[in-house]
């Protein structure tokens, strides 16, 4: 059973700048934000006496906000632009490798970027190149690096039509991401 201690009254003071953050870096509309965790929210009031207490009320809450940015993306897929070329990168990739294939610039050693993680700075700068990329990009990254979410689940999500599309759009992503974070963040350090 739910703690007695936690009131549904004060998950707005409690969870609520976490679920926004949580939210916007997902969407990037403070309008949308806001009103997916008013959604969260009312959701968790709704269902708190079947909330079985087995996890604590924030991972509770987030695990709803989670099904509804899932809900949203679907929702709103077909209004999603389709990426163009020079949004995939294709200009980043064909200026890093040789006629041979082989990589043409010197790639940095990233060593253990695990230590990177805990830096706040550094997140800053990470969260600087994700505001970068296109939405859907960014989309599909976070819903499936960061969130978990399963390949077949993304392109139903996003709209892909095949796993290649998605996992092509993805590696492309990613070598942004090593981009940015190569000349915003090891370059300097």
């Amino acid at each position: 059973m739910p703690s007695k201690t936690e009131k549904p009254e004060d998950w707005l003071d409690d969870y609520g700048d976490m679920l926004y953050c949580y939210a916007l870096l997902r969407v990037r509309s403070e309008a949308t934000a806001e009103d997916l965790v008013q959604e969260t929210l009312l959701a968790g009031f709704q269902g708190f006496e079947k909330f079985s207490g087995k996890s604590s009320v924030r991972t509770w809450l987030m695990g709803i906000l989670k099904h509804k940015i899932i809900d949203f993306f679907r929702k709103n897929r077909h209004e999603q632009t389709l990426l163009k070329e020079s949004d995939l990168g294709e200009d980043l990739l064909a200026h890093q490798f040789d006629q041979r294939g082989h990589w043409s610039i010197e790639l940095l050693e990233w060593k253990t970027p695990d230590q990177h993680l805990s830096n706040k700075q550094f997140q800053q700068i990470f969260q600087q190149c994700l505001s970068r990329l296109p939405q859907r990009m960014l989309d599909l990254f976070m819903l499936r690096t960061i969130d978990g979410v399963s390949s077949e689940d993304c392109c139903d999500i996003l709209g892909f039509d095949s796993n290649n599309q998605l996992w092509v759009t993805l590696s492309r992503t990613r070598m942004r991401l090593r981009q940015c974070l190569e000349i915003k963040w090891f370059s300097n350090s």
